[in-house]
């Protein structure tokens, strides 16, 4: 049994080689040991403050960014809208203008056929005239042909000048 119950001696030594342990970890160790502890500690709650300052920025960038995001689109869409309206407002300008244009070209149309359709009737009459003249004139030739015709001609000429 001596060798599971320990002498007095040992028990002795033991607790003053503990005790001088102790003192000496207590006077040199545990306080720069602590101190280490509580600068990791503070660095970790340090980090840990950091670390959720820069989630709610980056939160707040986010949210910014979908703004600004949002803003686009629709300074996009209205860009688009007012490019509609353009594109419709230089067709319909360009339809109108060439409306005018062919208004006006009919109106010079229809103006030149007529100065045409009075050049022609005016030619047509002149010929007629001509022909006219033409046939009179052959037919006088005919009818005057003889002196009994001519005054034949003048007595007749004469009873109807006289008539009226």
């Amino acid at each position: 049994m001596e060798l599971v119950t320990p002498g007095i001696g040992l028990i002795f030594w033991t607790s003053l080689t503990f005790l001088i342990l102790v003192f000496l970890l207590a006077k040199f160790a545990w306080k720069p040991i602590l101190e280490a502890v509580e600068t990791r500690n503070k660095q970790i709650e340090d980090a840990m403050f950091e670390a959720e300052r820069t989630k709610e920025e980056m939160e707040k960038i986010q949210a910014d960014n979908q703004n600004l995001l949002k803003e686009a689109r629709n300074q996009r869409d209205e860009m688009l809208k007012e490019a509609k309206e353009m594109k419709n407002n230089i067709v319909s300008e360009a339809k109108d203008k060439a409306k005018d244009e062919a208004d006006k070209l009919i109106a010079s149309a229809k103006e030149t056929i007529k100065n045409e359709k009075m050049a022609a009737m005016t030619d047509i009459k002149n010929q007629v005239a001509v022909l006219s003249v033409d046939i009179a004139e052959k037919i006088l030739k005919d009818q005057l042909a003889s002196d009994d015709k001519q005054k034949k001609l003048v007595n007749n000429l004469l009873e109807e000048v006289n008539v009226n």
